[in-house]
């Protein structure tokens, strides 16, 4: 897996996932308040090319983004990442985690269950 991603990183990313295609104003755009400089934004473009998450074509004087990784695999591999630092890798530590601190309930670990059951 790529370098992870710091929070600003994140963010920039999130907008390139929504967007698919963007130019650093459409990014800039689309950045929650308070939006950032785009000179902090084309930094950061630059610095997610470095780690590998998206890349860029040049048109004329402007450059478009589009990410080399999907949402879904950053998602699934800081995921993993996330139980193999906080649960030695237990999934179902996390499970038991949650639904003791009341993150989810009883009736949603049911629904999970059966829809575990059901793509078997």
């Amino acid at each position: 897996m790529n370098k992870p991603l710091t929070k600003a990183e994140e963010q920039v990313m999130q907008v390139v996932w929504k967007l698919q295609k963007a130019y650093l104003k459409d990014i800039v755009e689309n950045l929650p308040e308070p939006k950032p400089h785009s000179n902090t934004v084309a930094t950061i473009l630059k610095i997610l090319i470095d780690k590998g998450y998206i890349t860029n074509e040049v048109h004329g004087r402007v450059h478009c983004y589009s990410a080399l990784i999907s949402k879904e695999k950053y998602s699934s591999s800081s995921i993993k990442s996330l139980v193999n630092k906080y649960f030695e890798g237990s999934f179902a530590d996390v499970v038991s985690f949650m639904v003791k601190h009341k993150d989810l309930k009883v009736k949603d670990l049911e629904l999970l269950l059966q829809q575990l059951k059901t793509k078997k």
